[in-house]
C-alpha cells in the first residue's frame, strides 16, 4: 500500500451477533491506520464490546442503503442473514464497494450466477468469510500431498461433533429454518456453523486436481433431534468427474466435542488436520502439532486490492461455487428425520439445555473411516439417503 494514500474506508453490516467477530479484527487495522472503518448497520441497537468498541467518529446505522449513500465505504464486510447476502451485496457492490461476504455467501447457484455478474459489471471483488482456508496448517498438508507423502490418496473426510443449546434455536426468525418468506436460508449444520468442515474438504480435493473439483452427486442422510425445519446431524457424501470422494459427517447433537478433523487417507499413509486449531498430523509424526500462521481474510482483501496482480485472494467467490452446489442439490432434499426416544438425551434447563443423540460420534467416525453412510451399514435408525445430480457448472466455471 502507497504509504501517502489513506487507509481504505470499511464498513460492517450486521454488526451484532458474529458481526461482533468482524469488528474484532477490524479494531486493531483501525487502532494501526491499516483502514478506516465509517460505519456499523444493523436492524437492532449495535451493541458495544471491550474489545471491539465504537470508535469515536463512525456512524451507526439501521439502513445498509442509508449508510453507503452516507460513506461511500470503499470495502463492506456483510454478516447478515445467508438470505439477505444477495440484495446487500449487489447494493455495495453498486455502490463502488469491494466485499467480505460471511458464509455461506449465497444459497443457491443461480444466486452466485447472479452475483458474478454483478461482480463483473461493477469491477469489484468478493471475499468469502471461509477463514479457515488461509491456514498454515492447510497449506502444509496439501504441500504433503503434492510432495506424495500420503502415496494416491483414496479417501477425504470430516468429522465434527459440536452442541448447540436450544438458544442457539432461539437466536433469530431464521434460527433453524428451511426458509423465510420463501427464500431459502437453509440454516443447518452443513451450510452454516459445520461450513468449514465441508469447505476444507473441498480445499484439499481442490489441491489434488489442481482447480476447485465441480461435484457431480450427493448422497446425504438428515436427521435432527428437536423440532427444526432443517439437520442438526448429518452425512454427505459428494462424488467428483475424477478423484477421491469426500465424506462430510457432523452433528450439532454430540455427546463429547470433536472440533472438527479432516481426514485424508491414501495408499501409504494418513493424515489429520484439526482446522478449527490449525493442528495436523502427517504419516511420520509422532504427534499431532499445530501449525501457527492464519492469513486474516479481510487483511488478505486490502491487500489484494492493493496488488491485484501480486496478491490472489485466499476465498474468492469462484472457489465457493462447488460448496454452493452442494447447497443447491439439498435444497430438494426432503425434510430431516426426526430422531427420539431413547436415542436421545436431553441435559440442562432453560435456554442451556441440550438434546445428545447417543452415540453419535462414534456413528460419524465409522462412517467417516469407511467412507460409507449408515443406512448402507445397517444402523437401525438410519434412513436411506437422499440421492441427487448436480447441475453443470455456473457460467464462467469450467471443470
Amino acid at each position: 500500500m502507497n504509504g501517502s494514500a489513506p487507509p481504505p474506508t470499511v464498513a460492517v453490516i450486521g454488526a451484532n451477533g458474529h458481526g461482533h467477530w468482524h469488528r474484532r479484527v477490524i479494531a486493531p487495522l483501525h487502532a494501526g491506520g491499516r483502514l478506516r472503518l465509517v460505519a456499523l448497520v444493523d436492524v437492532q441497537p449495535v451493541r458495544d464490546e471491550r474489545e471491539a468498541p465504537v470508535p469515536p467518529g463512525v456512524e451507526v446505522f439501521t439502513d445498509h442503503r442509508a449508510m453507503l449513500a452516507a460513506t461511500r465505504p470503499e470495502v463492506v464486510v456483510i454478516c447478515t442473514p445467508p438470505h439477505t447476502h444477495l440484495p446487500i451485496a449487489r447494493d455495495a457492490l453498486a455502490a463502488g464497494a469491494d466485499l467480505l461476504l460471511e458464509k455461506p455467501p449465497v444459497l443457491s447457484l443461480a444466486e452466485h450466477d447472479e452475483l458474478t455478474d454483478a461482480l463483473t459489471t461493477t469491477g469489484r471483488v468478493a471475499q468469502v468469510g471461509f477463514q479457515a482456508l488461509g491456514s498454515a496448517a492447510l497449506t502444509a498438508l496439501t504441500d504433503a500431498l503434492a510432495a506424495g507423502r500420503l502415496g494416491t490418496v483414496t479417501g477425504i473426510a470430516t468429522v465434527a461433533a459440536w452442541q448447540r443449546p436450544d438458544a442457539y434455536y432461539a437466536r433469530s426468525p431464521w434460527a433453524g429454518r428451511r426458509s423465510v418468506d420463501g427464500r431459502p436460508v437453509l440454516d443447518g449444520a452443513l451450510a452454516n456453523p459445520l461450513a468449514h468442515a465441508v469447505m476444507q474438504c473441498l480445499a484439499v480435493a481442490e489441491a489434488l486436481g489442481g482447480a476447485p473439483p465441480w461435484p457431480v452427486a450427493i448422497e446425504v442422510e438428515r436427521y435432527r433431534v428437536r423440532p427444526i425445519e432443517v439437520e442438526d446431524t448429518a452425512l454427505l457424501r459428494v462424488r467428483f468427474r475424477a478423484g477421491p470422494p469426500v465424506l462430510a459427517a457432523v452433528t450439532l447433537a454430540s455427546e463429547e466435542f470433536v472440533a472438527g478433523e479432516v481426514v485424508v487417507t491414501g495408499t501409504t499413509g494418513q493424515a489429520v488436520l484439526e482446522y478449527p486449531t490449525d493442528r495436523l498430523r502427517l504419516p511420520g509424526d509422532v504427534v499431532t502439532r499445530r501449525v501457527p500462521g492464519r492469513r486474516g481474510l479481510l487483511e488478505n482483501l486490502l491487500a489484494h486490492r492493493a496488488d491485484p496482480f501480486g496478491v490472489p485472494l485466499i476465498a474468492p467467490l469462484a472457489r465457493t461455487a462447488p460448496f454452493t452446489a452442494l447447497l443447491d442439490a439439498l435444497r430438494a432434499a426432503p425434510e430431516p428425520q426426526l430422531l427420539g426416544g431413547d436415542l436421545v438425551d436431553v441435559v440442562g434447563d432453560g435456554d442451556q439445555r441440550v438434546r445428545h443423540l447417543r452415540g453419535v460420534t462414534d456413528v460419524l467416525r465409522a462412517a467417516a473411516e469407511r467412507g460409507a453412510l449408515p443406512s448402507e451399514w445397517g444402523m437401525p435408525w438410519a434412513v436411506p439417503a437422499y440421492h441427487a445430480e448436480l447441475a453443470a457448472p455456473p457460467k464462467g466455471e469450467t471443470r
